[in-house]
Protein backbone atom coordinates (compact mmCIF):
# COMPACT_ATOMS: atom_id res chain seq x y z
CA UNK A 1 0.00 0.00 0.00
CA UNK A 2 1.27 3.31 -1.04
CA UNK A 3 1.83 6.29 2.10
CA UNK A 4 -0.30 8.72 2.22
CA UNK A 5 0.91 12.05 1.39
CA UNK A 6 1.57 14.49 3.56
CA UNK A 7 -0.01 18.20 3.47
CA UNK A 8 1.80 21.43 3.87
CA UNK A 9 0.81 24.86 3.83
CA UNK A 10 2.81 27.76 3.18
CA UNK A 11 1.84 31.70 2.68
CA UNK A 12 3.51 33.34 -0.21
CA UNK A 13 3.20 36.46 1.87
CA UNK A 14 6.26 37.98 3.98
CA UNK A 15 7.81 34.46 3.25
CA UNK A 16 12.01 34.84 3.11
CA UNK A 17 13.29 34.42 -0.23
CA UNK A 18 14.40 30.51 -0.26
CA UNK A 19 17.51 31.35 -2.48
CA UNK A 20 18.81 34.08 -0.39
CA UNK A 21 18.03 32.03 3.06
CA UNK A 22 19.95 28.69 1.77
CA UNK A 23 23.19 31.12 0.49
CA UNK A 24 23.27 33.18 3.60
CA UNK A 25 23.57 29.10 5.32
CA UNK A 26 26.04 27.90 3.06
CA UNK A 27 27.88 31.22 4.17
CA UNK A 28 27.94 30.05 7.79
CA UNK A 29 28.28 26.56 6.93
CA UNK A 30 31.84 26.84 5.04
CA UNK A 31 32.96 29.94 7.73
CA UNK A 32 31.90 32.37 5.47
CA UNK A 33 31.00 31.01 0.58
CA UNK A 34 29.91 26.02 -1.72
CA UNK A 35 27.57 17.27 -4.42
CA UNK A 36 26.42 16.07 -7.02
CA UNK A 37 27.05 13.01 -8.22
CA UNK A 38 26.27 10.30 -10.05
CA UNK A 39 26.57 8.24 -12.83
CA UNK A 40 25.77 6.82 -16.09
CA UNK A 41 22.31 6.10 -17.75
CA UNK A 42 21.98 2.52 -17.36
CA UNK A 43 24.76 1.93 -14.15
CA UNK A 44 22.88 0.89 -10.83
CA UNK A 45 22.93 3.54 -8.05
CA UNK A 46 25.72 3.89 -5.21
CA UNK A 47 25.65 4.33 -1.79
CA UNK A 48 27.75 7.60 -2.69
CA UNK A 49 24.53 9.44 -4.43
CA UNK A 50 22.96 11.83 -2.99
CA UNK A 51 19.45 11.54 -1.42
CA UNK A 52 17.09 12.18 -4.94
CA UNK A 53 19.59 11.94 -7.08
CA UNK A 54 17.62 9.88 -8.85
CA UNK A 55 14.26 12.10 -8.88
CA UNK A 56 15.61 15.41 -9.12
CA UNK A 57 15.72 16.92 -12.92
CA UNK A 58 18.90 17.88 -14.94
CA UNK A 59 18.55 21.13 -14.87
CA UNK A 60 18.81 21.72 -11.61
CA UNK A 61 20.11 25.13 -10.90
CA UNK A 62 21.72 23.82 -7.44
CA UNK A 63 21.20 21.35 -5.09
CA UNK A 64 22.13 20.76 -1.61
CA UNK A 65 21.66 17.58 1.14
CA UNK A 66 22.08 17.87 4.37
CA UNK A 67 22.60 15.73 7.36
CA UNK A 68 19.39 15.13 9.47
CA UNK A 69 21.52 13.77 12.38
CA UNK A 70 21.31 16.13 14.96
CA UNK A 71 25.16 15.14 16.79
CA UNK A 72 27.04 16.62 13.97
CA UNK A 73 24.19 20.02 13.57
CA UNK A 74 24.61 20.31 17.28
CA UNK A 75 28.96 20.61 16.77
CA UNK A 76 28.48 22.95 13.46
CA UNK A 77 26.74 25.02 15.95
CA UNK A 78 29.86 25.00 18.66
CA UNK A 79 32.32 26.64 16.39
CA UNK A 80 32.54 30.43 16.04
CA UNK A 81 32.36 33.11 18.02
CA UNK A 82 29.02 34.31 20.05
CA UNK A 83 28.34 36.82 16.92
CA UNK A 84 28.67 33.93 14.59
CA UNK A 85 26.65 31.31 16.43
CA UNK A 86 23.95 33.64 16.57
CA UNK A 87 24.08 34.16 13.18
CA UNK A 88 24.17 30.58 12.36
CA UNK A 89 21.18 29.87 14.79
CA UNK A 90 19.05 32.39 13.53
CA UNK A 91 19.15 31.17 9.81
CA UNK A 92 18.24 27.56 11.17
CA UNK A 93 15.84 29.01 12.69
CA UNK A 94 14.21 30.64 10.01
CA UNK A 95 14.31 27.31 7.81
CA UNK A 96 12.82 25.54 10.65
CA UNK A 97 9.76 27.69 11.22
CA UNK A 98 9.69 28.06 7.31
CA UNK A 99 9.51 24.27 6.55
CA UNK A 100 8.49 22.76 9.51
CA UNK A 101 6.86 24.72 12.60
CA UNK A 102 4.42 27.18 10.37
CA UNK A 103 2.82 24.11 9.11
CA UNK A 104 2.11 22.36 12.49
CA UNK A 105 5.34 19.93 12.31
CA UNK A 106 8.13 19.46 14.84
CA UNK A 107 11.20 17.53 13.17
CA UNK A 108 12.20 15.53 16.82
CA UNK A 109 8.62 14.37 17.13
CA UNK A 110 7.23 14.08 13.40
CA UNK A 111 10.08 13.61 10.71
CA UNK A 112 13.19 12.37 12.85
CA UNK A 113 11.50 9.34 13.60
CA UNK A 114 11.00 8.02 9.94
CA UNK A 115 13.37 10.52 7.62
CA UNK A 116 16.80 8.96 6.34
CA UNK A 117 19.86 10.06 6.67
CA UNK A 118 20.27 13.15 4.28
CA UNK A 119 17.56 15.69 2.85
CA UNK A 120 18.06 17.28 -0.57
CA UNK A 121 16.47 20.73 -1.47
CA UNK A 122 16.95 21.49 -5.28
CA UNK A 123 16.11 25.08 -7.00
CA UNK A 124 15.07 24.17 -10.53
CA UNK A 125 15.34 26.39 -13.58
CA UNK A 126 12.53 28.00 -15.78
CA UNK A 127 11.01 25.10 -17.99
CA UNK A 128 12.74 25.45 -21.04
CA UNK A 129 9.48 26.58 -23.19
CA UNK A 130 9.06 29.34 -20.78
CA UNK A 131 10.84 32.85 -21.11
CA UNK A 132 13.82 33.33 -18.66
CA UNK A 133 12.74 35.24 -15.42
CA UNK A 134 12.21 38.47 -14.49
CA UNK A 135 14.53 39.77 -12.31
CA UNK A 136 15.59 41.68 -9.98
CA UNK A 137 14.23 43.74 -7.20
CA UNK A 138 16.45 46.93 -6.05
CA UNK A 139 17.83 45.46 -3.49
CA UNK A 140 19.71 43.39 -6.01
CA UNK A 141 18.27 40.56 -5.23
CA UNK A 142 15.54 37.60 -7.18
CA UNK A 143 12.11 37.97 -7.18
CA UNK A 144 9.89 34.81 -6.72
CA UNK A 145 10.23 33.72 -10.45
CA UNK A 146 9.42 30.44 -12.23
CA UNK A 147 12.46 29.09 -10.86
CA UNK A 148 10.89 26.46 -8.32
CA UNK A 149 11.78 24.55 -5.54
CA UNK A 150 11.95 20.55 -4.98
CA UNK A 151 12.56 18.70 -1.43
CA UNK A 152 13.57 15.31 -0.92
CA UNK A 153 13.11 13.61 2.07
CA UNK A 154 13.94 9.58 2.53
CA UNK A 155 11.50 7.68 3.98
CA UNK A 156 13.76 4.66 6.25
CA UNK A 157 10.65 3.99 8.20
CA UNK A 158 7.32 3.35 6.69
CA UNK A 159 5.21 2.28 9.51
CA UNK A 160 5.89 5.63 11.54
CA UNK A 161 6.06 7.93 8.49
CA UNK A 162 2.39 6.74 7.66
CA UNK A 163 1.17 7.53 11.31
CA UNK A 164 2.85 10.85 10.99
CA UNK A 165 1.58 11.66 7.00
CA UNK A 166 -1.90 10.06 7.28
CA UNK A 167 -3.63 12.86 8.46
CA UNK A 168 -2.63 15.97 6.45
CA UNK A 169 -2.89 19.30 8.58
CA UNK A 170 -6.23 21.58 7.29
CA UNK A 171 -5.34 24.76 5.10
CA UNK A 172 -6.19 27.75 6.53
CA UNK A 173 -7.84 29.35 3.32
CA UNK A 174 -8.46 26.90 1.16
CA UNK A 175 -8.62 23.03 0.54
CA UNK A 176 -6.63 19.97 -0.69
CA UNK A 177 -6.91 18.19 -3.70
CA UNK A 178 -5.98 14.73 -5.15
CA UNK A 179 -4.89 13.78 -8.32
CA UNK A 180 -3.00 10.94 -10.27
CA UNK A 181 0.19 11.16 -12.23
CA UNK A 182 1.61 8.23 -14.05
CA UNK A 183 0.46 6.15 -11.81
CA UNK A 184 1.58 8.39 -8.53
CA UNK A 185 -0.92 9.70 -6.31
CA UNK A 186 0.11 13.59 -5.86
CA UNK A 187 -1.94 15.82 -3.08
CA UNK A 188 -1.89 19.96 -4.15
CA UNK A 189 -2.96 22.46 -2.36
CA UNK A 190 -5.70 25.05 -3.76
CA UNK A 191 -5.84 27.91 -1.02
CA UNK A 192 -7.56 31.21 -1.71
CA UNK A 193 -4.44 33.15 -2.02
CA UNK A 194 -0.62 32.56 -1.66
CA UNK A 195 1.11 29.38 -4.01
CA UNK A 196 0.01 26.21 -4.42
CA UNK A 197 2.19 23.13 -2.75
CA UNK A 198 2.41 19.75 -4.09
CA UNK A 199 3.38 16.16 -2.54
CA UNK A 200 4.01 12.90 -3.08
CA UNK A 201 5.43 9.81 -2.05
CA UNK A 202 7.56 7.71 -5.10
CA UNK A 203 8.13 3.74 -4.39
CA UNK A 204 6.92 4.13 -1.13
CA UNK A 205 11.31 5.56 -0.40
CA UNK A 206 11.26 9.12 -0.98
CA UNK A 207 8.28 12.08 0.27
CA UNK A 208 8.49 14.55 -3.07
CA UNK A 209 7.23 18.26 -1.64
CA UNK A 210 7.29 21.18 -4.61
CA UNK A 211 6.12 24.86 -3.93
CA UNK A 212 4.87 24.25 -7.84
CA UNK A 213 2.33 21.29 -8.95
CA UNK A 214 4.19 20.90 -12.19
CA UNK A 215 7.72 20.95 -10.44
CA UNK A 216 6.31 18.04 -9.53
CA UNK A 217 5.51 16.11 -12.02
CA UNK A 218 8.95 16.91 -13.71
CA UNK A 219 10.31 15.29 -10.58
CA UNK A 220 8.14 12.24 -11.34
CA UNK A 221 9.16 12.67 -15.33
CA UNK A 222 12.94 12.39 -14.13
CA UNK A 223 12.69 9.51 -12.14
CA UNK A 224 10.62 7.56 -14.48
CA UNK A 225 12.01 8.65 -17.51
CA UNK A 226 16.14 7.83 -16.40
CA UNK A 227 16.82 11.25 -17.46
CA UNK A 228 17.70 12.59 -13.78
CA UNK A 229 20.72 14.46 -12.42
CA UNK A 230 21.96 10.58 -11.78
CA UNK A 231 21.91 10.13 -15.46
CA UNK A 232 23.73 13.19 -16.17
CA UNK A 233 27.20 12.52 -18.05
CA UNK A 234 29.84 13.13 -15.96
CA UNK A 235 28.76 13.14 -12.38
CA UNK A 236 29.75 9.57 -11.27
CA UNK A 237 33.12 9.29 -11.63
CA UNK A 238 33.43 13.13 -10.28
CA UNK A 239 31.71 11.99 -7.03
CA UNK A 240 33.74 9.17 -6.84
CA UNK A 241 36.79 11.19 -6.18
CA UNK A 242 35.16 13.44 -3.37
CA UNK A 243 32.36 11.33 -1.47
CA UNK A 244 33.17 10.89 2.39
CA UNK A 245 31.27 8.71 4.87
CA UNK A 246 27.87 10.30 6.24
CA UNK A 247 29.36 13.88 5.07
CA UNK A 248 27.47 17.02 7.01
CA UNK A 249 26.69 18.27 3.71
CA UNK A 250 27.17 17.85 -0.08
CA UNK A 251 26.40 20.63 -2.82
CA UNK A 252 25.91 20.98 -6.67
CA UNK A 253 25.80 23.92 -8.96
CA UNK A 254 25.28 23.65 -12.59
CA UNK A 255 27.26 26.16 -13.97
CA UNK A 256 25.92 26.68 -17.42
CA UNK A 257 22.28 27.26 -16.18
CA UNK A 258 23.24 29.14 -13.45
CA UNK A 259 25.35 31.65 -15.25
CA UNK A 260 22.14 32.03 -17.77
CA UNK A 261 20.01 32.75 -14.99
CA UNK A 262 22.24 35.29 -13.24
CA UNK A 263 22.99 36.97 -16.58
CA UNK A 264 19.20 37.57 -16.68
CA UNK A 265 19.73 40.57 -14.64
CA UNK A 266 20.48 43.65 -16.12
CA UNK A 267 22.97 44.37 -12.96
CA UNK A 268 25.20 40.96 -13.96
CA UNK A 269 24.66 40.46 -17.83
CA UNK A 270 27.26 38.97 -19.05
CA UNK A 271 28.54 39.83 -22.16
CA UNK A 272 27.54 36.46 -24.72
CA UNK A 273 31.10 35.51 -25.15
CA UNK A 274 31.60 34.68 -21.51
CA UNK A 275 28.54 32.84 -21.60
CA UNK A 276 29.46 30.66 -24.65
CA UNK A 277 32.99 29.95 -22.85
CA UNK A 278 31.12 29.06 -19.42
CA UNK A 279 29.40 26.29 -21.52
CA UNK A 280 32.47 24.68 -21.92
CA UNK A 281 31.47 23.73 -17.70
CA UNK A 282 29.25 21.57 -16.47
CA UNK A 283 29.59 21.93 -12.90
CA UNK A 284 30.86 22.27 -9.19
CA UNK A 285 30.34 20.30 -5.80
CA UNK A 286 31.44 19.44 -2.88
CA UNK A 287 31.39 17.09 0.14
CA UNK A 288 31.62 18.86 3.37
CA UNK A 289 32.82 17.07 6.76
CA UNK A 290 32.97 18.91 10.05
CA UNK A 291 36.02 17.89 12.28
CA UNK A 292 37.58 18.64 15.43
CA UNK A 293 39.27 21.67 14.36
CA UNK A 294 37.22 22.96 11.89
CA UNK A 295 35.29 22.40 8.31
CA UNK A 296 36.71 20.31 5.77
CA UNK A 297 35.31 20.76 2.08
CA UNK A 298 36.78 18.44 -1.04
CA UNK A 299 35.43 20.17 -3.79
CA UNK A 300 35.48 19.22 -8.06
CA UNK A 301 35.23 21.06 -10.86
CA UNK A 302 34.53 19.73 -14.47
CA UNK A 303 33.79 20.10 -18.11
CA UNK A 304 30.98 19.52 -20.07
CA UNK A 305 31.39 16.40 -21.36
CA UNK A 306 30.45 17.82 -24.80
CA UNK A 307 32.66 20.50 -24.29
CA UNK A 308 36.29 20.50 -26.81
CA UNK A 309 38.12 22.21 -24.24
CA UNK A 310 40.84 19.78 -22.51
CA UNK A 311 42.84 20.63 -19.21
CA UNK A 312 46.48 20.02 -18.95
CA UNK A 313 47.29 17.22 -16.28
CA UNK A 314 50.74 19.08 -14.43
CA UNK A 315 50.64 18.57 -11.36
CA UNK A 316 54.12 19.86 -9.96
CA UNK A 317 54.07 22.42 -6.86
CA UNK A 318 54.80 21.96 -3.42
CA UNK A 319 58.36 23.61 -3.18
CA UNK A 320 57.96 26.95 -2.33
CA UNK A 321 56.14 26.28 1.26
CA UNK A 322 59.70 25.10 2.52
CA UNK A 323 61.53 28.20 0.74
CA UNK A 324 59.62 30.74 2.92
CA UNK A 325 60.36 32.27 6.50
CA UNK A 326 57.98 30.67 9.20
CA UNK A 327 56.48 34.24 9.78
CA UNK A 328 55.07 34.34 6.66
CA UNK A 329 51.28 34.87 6.87
CA UNK A 330 49.88 34.28 3.63
CA UNK A 331 50.83 32.23 0.31
CA UNK A 332 49.50 31.30 -2.91
CA UNK A 333 51.63 28.27 -4.57
CA UNK A 334 51.00 27.21 -8.13
CA UNK A 335 52.56 24.94 -10.20
CA UNK A 336 53.15 26.47 -13.80
CA UNK A 337 52.43 30.57 -13.50
CA UNK A 338 52.69 30.87 -17.85
CA UNK A 339 50.01 27.72 -18.26
CA UNK A 340 47.99 29.05 -15.58
CA UNK A 341 48.12 32.64 -16.82
CA UNK A 342 47.10 31.56 -20.49
CA UNK A 343 44.32 29.61 -19.14
CA UNK A 344 42.93 32.72 -16.89
CA UNK A 345 43.18 34.89 -19.63
CA UNK A 346 41.08 32.42 -22.12
CA UNK A 347 38.32 32.16 -19.32
CA UNK A 348 38.50 36.24 -18.43
CA UNK A 349 38.61 37.88 -21.88
CA UNK A 350 35.66 40.06 -22.27
CA UNK A 351 34.56 38.84 -18.67
CA UNK A 352 33.79 42.70 -16.47
CA UNK A 353 33.69 40.18 -13.60
CA UNK A 354 37.34 39.40 -13.56
CA UNK A 355 39.38 40.80 -10.80
CA UNK A 356 42.26 41.20 -13.55
CA UNK A 357 41.51 42.10 -16.92
CA UNK A 358 44.04 40.47 -19.10
CA UNK A 359 43.86 43.37 -21.55
CA UNK A 360 44.36 45.67 -18.97
CA UNK A 361 47.19 44.51 -17.85
CA UNK A 362 49.24 44.06 -20.58
CA UNK A 363 48.22 47.48 -21.77
CA UNK A 364 49.78 48.87 -18.12
CA UNK A 365 53.24 46.95 -18.39
CA UNK A 366 53.30 47.92 -21.84
CA UNK A 367 52.93 51.67 -21.07
CA UNK A 368 55.32 51.35 -17.73
CA UNK A 369 57.88 49.28 -19.18
CA UNK A 370 57.47 49.02 -22.59
CA UNK A 371 57.47 45.17 -22.17
CA UNK A 372 55.57 42.44 -23.39
CA UNK A 373 54.13 41.22 -21.04
CA UNK A 374 53.64 37.52 -22.89
CA UNK A 375 56.98 37.29 -25.03
CA UNK A 376 59.40 39.51 -22.20
CA UNK A 377 58.43 38.03 -19.24
CA UNK A 378 55.76 34.86 -19.46
CA UNK A 379 57.77 33.39 -21.74
CA UNK A 380 60.51 32.10 -19.11
CA UNK A 381 57.94 31.61 -16.14
CA UNK A 382 57.23 28.30 -16.71
CA UNK A 383 57.98 27.08 -13.53
CA UNK A 384 56.52 26.84 -10.26
CA UNK A 385 55.63 30.22 -8.39
CA UNK A 386 54.60 31.73 -5.38
CA UNK A 387 53.21 34.90 -4.15
CA UNK A 388 53.21 35.42 -0.43
CA UNK A 389 53.30 38.12 2.08
CA UNK A 390 55.96 37.85 4.80
CA UNK A 391 55.65 40.80 7.96
CA UNK A 392 58.54 42.88 8.78
CA UNK A 393 60.51 42.13 11.85
CA UNK A 394 63.09 45.27 11.92
CA UNK A 395 65.80 45.06 14.32
CA UNK A 396 66.07 47.25 17.07
CA UNK A 397 66.60 50.88 16.78
CA UNK A 398 66.24 50.42 12.51
CA UNK A 399 63.63 52.31 10.12
CA UNK A 400 60.37 51.00 10.14
CA UNK A 401 59.55 51.51 6.70
CA UNK A 402 57.46 48.67 5.90
CA UNK A 403 55.41 46.44 8.16
CA UNK A 404 55.82 43.51 5.80
CA UNK A 405 56.95 42.36 2.08
CA UNK A 406 54.87 41.13 -1.00
CA UNK A 407 57.35 38.06 -1.74
CA UNK A 408 57.22 37.08 -5.55
CA UNK A 409 59.37 33.33 -6.72
CA UNK A 410 59.20 31.67 -9.66
CA UNK A 411 61.29 28.61 -10.80
CA UNK A 412 61.92 30.23 -14.33
CA UNK A 413 62.39 27.89 -17.71
CA UNK A 414 64.47 29.86 -19.37
CA UNK A 415 67.27 31.26 -16.86
CA UNK A 416 69.36 32.99 -19.81
CA UNK A 417 66.09 35.28 -20.90
CA UNK A 418 65.09 35.66 -17.63
CA UNK A 419 68.73 37.24 -16.44
CA UNK A 420 68.23 39.22 -19.82
CA UNK A 421 64.60 40.28 -18.73
CA UNK A 422 65.69 41.16 -15.50
CA UNK A 423 68.71 43.53 -16.53
CA UNK A 424 66.10 45.35 -18.69
CA UNK A 425 63.58 45.97 -15.92
CA UNK A 426 66.66 47.45 -14.10
CA UNK A 427 67.26 49.65 -16.52
CA UNK A 428 63.48 50.99 -16.66
CA UNK A 429 63.39 51.57 -13.01
CA UNK A 430 66.62 53.83 -13.60
CA UNK A 431 66.09 55.70 -16.45
CA UNK A 432 62.72 56.61 -15.94
CA UNK A 433 61.43 56.28 -11.98
CA UNK A 434 65.07 57.67 -10.31
CA UNK A 435 65.83 54.30 -8.37
CA UNK A 436 69.07 53.61 -7.87
CA UNK A 437 70.17 49.87 -8.48
CA UNK A 438 72.61 48.92 -5.93
CA UNK A 439 74.43 45.41 -6.31
CA UNK A 440 74.56 43.72 -2.96
CA UNK A 441 75.40 40.59 -1.36
CA UNK A 442 73.28 38.23 0.87
CA UNK A 443 74.44 35.44 2.83
CA UNK A 444 77.38 35.12 -0.27
CA UNK A 445 74.78 34.87 -2.80
CA UNK A 446 74.28 38.67 -5.14
CA UNK A 447 71.36 40.25 -4.93
CA UNK A 448 70.12 43.82 -7.05
CA UNK A 449 68.80 46.35 -4.62
CA UNK A 450 66.17 48.96 -5.42
CA UNK A 451 67.11 52.27 -3.95
CA UNK A 452 64.16 55.12 -4.17
CA UNK A 453 64.92 58.83 -4.50
CA UNK A 454 64.83 59.43 -0.26
CA UNK A 455 66.99 56.71 0.04
CA UNK A 456 64.17 54.14 1.41
CA UNK A 457 65.33 50.74 0.19
CA UNK A 458 61.81 49.29 -2.20
CA UNK A 459 62.44 46.26 -3.16
CA UNK A 460 65.56 43.46 -3.98
CA UNK A 461 65.67 40.50 -6.51
CA UNK A 462 68.21 37.66 -7.17
CA UNK A 463 68.45 33.94 -7.03
CA UNK A 464 67.83 31.12 -4.91
CA UNK A 465 69.43 27.95 -5.42
CA UNK A 466 68.80 26.47 -9.30
CA UNK A 467 66.91 28.48 -11.31
CA UNK A 468 64.41 30.30 -8.86
CA UNK A 469 64.28 34.33 -8.94
CA UNK A 470 62.73 35.92 -6.23
CA UNK A 471 61.58 39.34 -5.88
CA UNK A 472 60.46 40.95 -2.99
CA UNK A 473 58.96 44.56 -2.78
CA UNK A 474 58.62 46.53 0.62
CA UNK A 475 60.34 45.47 4.12
CA UNK A 476 63.96 44.26 3.38
CA UNK A 477 63.81 40.36 4.02
CA UNK A 478 65.85 39.16 1.60
CA UNK A 479 67.77 37.57 4.09
CA UNK A 480 64.92 35.37 5.16
CA UNK A 481 64.93 34.33 1.70
CA UNK A 482 68.35 33.76 0.28
CA UNK A 483 69.48 31.09 3.34
CA UNK A 484 67.52 28.39 3.27
CA UNK A 485 64.89 28.75 6.56
CA UNK A 486 65.90 26.32 9.37
CA UNK A 487 62.05 26.70 10.20
CA UNK A 488 59.87 27.36 7.21
CA UNK A 489 56.28 28.09 6.51
CA UNK A 490 56.16 24.14 5.40
CA UNK A 491 57.12 22.73 9.05
CA UNK A 492 54.87 24.96 11.07
CA UNK A 493 52.06 23.59 13.29
CA UNK A 494 49.19 26.21 11.65
CA UNK A 495 50.18 25.25 8.05
CA UNK A 496 50.55 21.61 8.38
CA UNK A 497 47.38 21.50 10.20
CA UNK A 498 45.50 23.48 8.30
CA UNK A 499 46.64 22.89 4.42
CA UNK A 500 45.44 19.64 3.06
CA UNK A 501 47.84 17.26 2.42
CA UNK A 502 45.92 15.65 -0.40
CA UNK A 503 45.98 16.23 -3.36
CA UNK A 504 49.10 14.86 -4.11
CA UNK A 505 50.74 15.55 -6.17
CA UNK A 506 49.27 18.72 -6.54
CA UNK A 507 49.10 21.61 -8.85
CA UNK A 508 48.90 24.91 -6.36
CA UNK A 509 48.23 25.65 -2.31
CA UNK A 510 47.29 28.05 -0.42
CA UNK A 511 47.37 29.21 3.34
CA UNK A 512 46.31 32.26 5.34
CA UNK A 513 46.98 32.43 9.02
CA UNK A 514 43.95 34.84 9.42
CA UNK A 515 44.42 35.56 13.02
CA UNK A 516 47.80 37.27 12.45
CA UNK A 517 46.63 38.82 9.69
CA UNK A 518 43.52 41.03 10.75
CA UNK A 519 45.82 42.06 13.71
CA UNK A 520 48.11 43.59 10.93
CA UNK A 521 46.32 44.64 8.00
CA UNK A 522 42.58 45.24 6.90
CA UNK A 523 41.32 43.13 4.55
CA UNK A 524 38.64 44.29 1.96
CA UNK A 525 34.86 43.53 2.52
CA UNK A 526 34.11 40.52 -0.22
CA UNK A 527 30.76 38.70 1.07
CA UNK A 528 28.23 39.97 4.17
CA UNK A 529 28.89 39.29 7.30
CA UNK A 530 32.82 38.98 6.47
CA UNK A 531 34.54 40.82 9.77
CA UNK A 532 32.46 38.17 12.01
CA UNK A 533 33.31 35.11 10.17
CA UNK A 534 37.26 35.99 9.95
CA UNK A 535 37.01 36.90 13.85
CA UNK A 536 35.91 33.25 13.95
CA UNK A 537 38.32 31.88 11.61
CA UNK A 538 42.14 30.36 12.57
CA UNK A 539 43.39 29.85 9.51
CA UNK A 540 42.30 28.51 5.53
CA UNK A 541 44.27 26.12 3.95
CA UNK A 542 43.68 24.65 0.04
CA UNK A 543 45.26 22.13 -2.30
CA UNK A 544 44.12 21.97 -5.77
CA UNK A 545 45.36 19.59 -8.53
CA UNK A 546 44.32 18.56 -12.17
CA UNK A 547 42.59 15.64 -11.22
CA UNK A 548 42.27 14.61 -15.19
CA UNK A 549 42.02 16.13 -18.80
CA UNK A 550 38.35 17.01 -17.81
CA UNK A 551 37.95 17.73 -14.28
CA UNK A 552 40.05 19.69 -11.30
CA UNK A 553 39.53 18.69 -7.50
CA UNK A 554 40.09 21.52 -4.65
CA UNK A 555 40.47 20.43 -1.17
CA UNK A 556 39.57 22.96 1.52
CA UNK A 557 40.17 23.50 5.33
CA UNK A 558 38.61 25.83 7.65
CA UNK A 559 40.04 26.19 10.62
CA UNK A 560 37.92 27.75 13.48
CA UNK A 561 37.69 28.99 16.87
CA UNK A 562 35.00 27.43 19.66
CA UNK A 563 32.73 29.59 21.22
CA UNK A 564 30.59 28.42 24.42
CA UNK A 565 28.64 25.57 24.29
CA UNK A 566 25.30 26.80 22.50
CA UNK A 567 21.79 26.19 24.13
CA UNK A 568 18.98 24.62 22.41
CA UNK A 569 17.29 26.35 19.38
CA UNK A 570 14.86 29.11 20.16
CA UNK A 571 11.52 27.48 20.67
CA UNK A 572 8.50 29.25 18.44
CA UNK A 573 5.56 30.66 20.27
CA UNK A 574 2.22 28.63 18.86
CA UNK A 575 0.74 29.90 15.81
CA UNK A 576 -2.79 30.73 15.66
CA UNK A 577 -3.02 27.41 13.50
CA UNK A 578 -1.55 25.31 16.26
CA UNK A 579 -2.14 27.44 19.74
CA UNK A 580 -4.82 25.50 22.33
CA UNK A 581 -7.84 26.87 22.77
CA UNK A 582 -8.44 28.24 26.06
Amino acid sequence: MALPVVSVSMKKKKKPSLVLTLSSAGLLIVGGVTAYWLFTQGKPLTRDLPVGANIIPQDALFTVSLTTDPKQWQKLREFGTKETQAELDKNLVQLRDRFLTSNGYDFQKDIGPWVGEQVTIAVLAPEASKPAPKPVATDGSFEKSDQSMVMVLPIKNSLKAQSVLAQPKALKNGKWIERQYQGIAIRESEPKDGEKLSTAVIDENFLVITDNPKTTERAIDAYKGKVSLATTGGFAENLSKISNYQPFAQFYINVPYSAKIASASPKRALPAQVLAQLQNNQGLAGTINLETEGIRLKGISWLNPNSQRTLAVENNAGRMQTRLPEETLMMLSGGNLQRLWADYALTSQGNPLSPISPEELRSSIKSLTNFDFDRDLLSWMGGEFAVSLVPNTPALGSADNFRSALVFMVQVSDRTKAEASLKQIDEVMKSQYQFQIQPATVGSKPVINWVGPYGTLAATHGWLDGNVAFFSFGAPISDKLVAAPNNSLASTVPFQSTVPSDPNPSNGQFFLDVDKTLKNFPLPTIFPFQQSVLEATRSIGVTSSVSDNRSNRYDIFFSLKKGEKPAALTIPSPTPSTAQSP
